[in-house]
């Protein structure tokens, strides 16, 4: 019996210390989201232009997505791709003078 009040003692004092530093550490914490949450009330809003623009962004993005969904699940083609074009589009070569419509470069002359 003496034993286990000993073991009892030990555990209470363990846990009212555990206790504190768990008081202190939300103590801490609340003090730092409180200093975030003033600077966060100190910033100025971005321009109601700029809000504006964000609003239709995401809104358009919102609506874009059953669109795009099949593709990016890999079920289906790419949403601009249109149903008489090929899924791949082939790579163009790179221009050269003839493409460009410039008169052809002059033969080397021979010396005589």
């Amino acid at each position: 019996m003496e034993s286990r009040r000993e073991q009892l003692k030990i555990q209470r004092r363990r846990q009212a210390k555990e206790a504190e530093a768990a008081r202190r550490r939300n103590a801490t914490l609340l003090q730092d989201l409180q200093r975030t949450e003033d600077r966060l009330r100190g910033k100025q809003l971005p321009h109601p232009h700029l809000l504006a623009l964000q609003t239709r962004y995401w809104a358009s993005v919102e609506e874009s997505i059953p669109v795009w969904e099949h593709f990016l699940l890999g079920k289906g083609p790419h949403p601009t791709d249109g149903p008489g074009k090929p899924p791949n589009r082939a790579k163009q070569k790179p221009s050269t003078a003839k493409d460009q419509g410039l008169p052809p470069r002059p033969k080397p002359r021979t010396t005589r």
